[in-house]
């Protein structure tokens, strides 16, 4: 090979590794969709995609995908029992919840469990890709609605029992800016800070609220 050819080989651009995804849903055609949506997306690869938590179980350990998108309603075992298996046989695994409830009896257990975001399936294709593109920086990310819900639960619960102190004064102005609605952008616009570095602050909140 002559020196020249070496050299612009070497100063090719390595591609990036695709996420795996692995998709939990018992409807088949939102488990097909989503297969296909995910094929859309140059940055992910779908790996697995399975009708229950039981198969889940058997499927998803061998295939080590990066991230789990869980419903939560499945036959047979849930959704959210079957995150805190996962979480158990990966500890490192991502696992976003997807799914049509918002209820506050199954948010709490979901993240409870180990769940390291929440969705509605309401969710523009877009926002399910800004979303899984957020957890893999780090983030946590939430339906507006769902974040909001879990801000005025943590309030409560923080004025009830006196743990409010355990919150930084950033951490307590972001809360009161996330409980009126403000989106992680416009709350990064009125502080001055990057939408990153409001990612991390809600982490840690969020973090607290499972502690």
């Amino acid at each position: 090979m002559k020196p020249s050819a070496a050299a612009n080989m070497s100063a090719r651009p390595v591609a990036p590794l695709l996420c795996k995804i692995a998709l939990v849903e018992d409807l088949r055609e939102i488990r097909e969709s989503l297969a296909q949506l995910i094929g859309t997306c140059a940055e992910f690869q779908c790996v697995c995609a399975c009708a229950s938590g039981e198969e889940a179980l058997k499927q998803i350990p061998p295939a080590r995908p990066d991230v789990v998108l869980m419903d939560i309603f499945l036959p047979g075992m849930s959704g959210i029992e079957c995150t805190t298996r996962l979480k158990v046989l990966l500890p490192d695994i991502l696992i976003l919840i997807l799914t049509a409830s918002d209820d506050e009896e199954m948010v709490f257990p979901a993240l409870e469990a180990g769940a390291d975001g929440y969705l509605l399936k309401q969710a523009e294709p877009a926002n399910l890709r800004a979303a899984l593109l957020d957890l893999l920086k780090g983030g946590v990310p939430m339906t507006s609605g769902i974040a909001r819900r879990v801000v005025d639960y943590f309030l409560q619960r923080a004025k009830s029992r006196d743990q409010f102190v355990h919150l930084t004064p950033r951490e307590k102005e972001l809360l009161v800016l996330l409980s009126k609605g403000y989106s992680n952008k416009e709350i990064a616009d009125k502080l001055s800070l990057s939408v990153e570095t409001i990612h991390g602050y809600l982490k840690n909140v969020y973090e607290k609220i499972h502690v």
